[in-house]
């Protein structure tokens, strides 16, 4: 390797980079040419606030059901006629 002084060294750069294009005049604007942002929100990312947006789990009410399933004491004839009109209701 050779070095050959101070006068090697660079001065001040400009901030432009080498390889950005510069057409047109400084200062006029061409809203065709125009660079814009743009954003894309994944399908994962849309279904993580969705899920966030979901009211809170009722604990208290799951541990009661799980409780009652396990009891056998759940399924009523009431809860099942309630279950069955709501159906027919939605299909007629």
């Amino acid at each position: 390797m050779e070095i050959y002084g101070p006068h090697s060294v660079h001065g001040p750069q400009p901030l432009g980079a080498p390889h950005v294009m510069r057409t047109g005049q400084p200062g006029s604007a061409d809203p065709a040419g125009a660079i814009q942002d743009e954003l894309t929100i994944s399908e994962a990312a849309q279904a993580l606030e969705q899920a966030q947006q979901t009211p809170a789990i009722r604990q208290d009410l799951v541990a009661r059901v799980r409780a009652e399933i396990a009891a056998g004491t759940y399924e009523t004839p009431e809860k099942l006629q309630m279950a069955l009109n709501r159906l027919l209701d939605e299909l007629g």
